[in-house]
């Protein structure tokens, strides 16, 4: 069993947070060398946490055997260099017991767990039944967007019960915003450690309601920009916070949108640019054309992002 605490969790899911965007070979083979570069990358710019997300990292196109490989790969190259969070994706409860073993004898600290629940066919007692086989294995943490299709009432009561019989939930992504979100925080704050994926806007968002940390693609490739926006935060200067949102991420996310592939293409074509590993991605997804990275890099050298 990990022995991560709560203290320390909330200690390396405060600041900036890099997850690990998986690169892959031309060919659509994982480049797991771009993986360890990337994870050396990360914790050099700051982020206290090697984490995987089933997004971000690609599981939606992944064997379950590539997932386990780049789960132990994670754990392996981190080395203790910082806290690590495997991560599940939509296991039946028996799988996900076994994996939930499988990354504690790996040596993972926490493990982010998203149950299976297509078309809203899970309740809210199978779901906690589910928590709790795979927490007697490993820390858990909760991700509180994968009740998509149910109401904001199940998700939070989701997130109370999962306080009330989960004792090894020690750690929640804030995914959602709007009022979920602010509840989730209130919620959850004084007993997991909180932080918000999807950028800095919703870190903004979610701030004053207990969130400790925020999930910052910027981190992956221009960690600068991650680092201003955090220490306006740490100084309770908003207005810069707020000019950074402005100047930068809004401006780089409505360009990153235009392009064929949307913004996980784009965000690929940084990592590249920046030297960590290739633009691909495995098809049926598109990746970068020459022409259109000659286009993201005169963004880049415009925005002085790399500089």
């Amino acid at each position: 069993m990990s022995k991560i605490t709560l203290s320390k969790a909330r200690a390396a899911l405060t600041g900036p947070i890099a997850s690990i965007r998986t690169p892959f070979n031309r060919d659509g083979s994982i480049d797991f060398n771009g993986v360890r570069r990337m994870i050396d990358f990360n914790i050099a710019a700051g982020s206290k946490t090697a984490l995987l997300t089933a997004g971000d990292s690609h599981f939606h196109c992944m064997t379950d055997d590539e997932i386990a490989e780049i789960n132990r790969v994670m754990v392996e190259h981190t080395a203790g260099r910082a806290m690590t969070v495997a991560c599940d994706w939509e296991f039946a409860t028996p799988q996900a017991v076994e994996f939930a073993r499988y990354c504690a004898d790996i040596g993972a600290d926490i493990l982010m767990a998203r149950p299976a629940d297509w078309g809203s066919s899970t309740t809210l007692e199978s779901l906690m039944e589910h928590y709790a086989a795979i927490a007697e294995l490993i820390p858990l943490m909760f991700v509180n967007n994968i009740f998509g299709g149910r109401s904001e009432k199940f998700t939070i009561d989701a997130t109370k019960a999962l306080l009330a019989r989960v004792p090894n939930m020690i750690a929640m992504k804030e995914d959602v915003t709007g009022d979920i979100g602010r509840k989730s925080c209130l919620l959850a704050h004084e007993r997991w450690g909180v932080f918000s994926g999807g950028g800095l806007r919703n870190h903004l968002d979610m701030h004053p309601y207990g969130c400790d940390g925020f999930m910052d693609r910027h981190l992956n490739f221009a960690p600068k920009v991650s680092h201003r926006y955090w220490k306006a935060i740490q100084h309770d200067d908003l207005a810069t916070a707020r000019k950074v949102i402005q100047e930068i991420e809004i401006p780089l996310e409505d360009f990153m949108a235009s392009f064929p592939g949307g913004r996980d293409a784009a965000v690929h074509g940084l990592i590249e640019i920046a030297g960590i590993a290739g633009r691909w991605r495995r098809k049926p997804y598109h990746s970068l054309t020459d022409s259109e990275m000659a286009r993201l890099k005169a963004f880049v050298k415009r925005m002085k992002l790399m500089a």
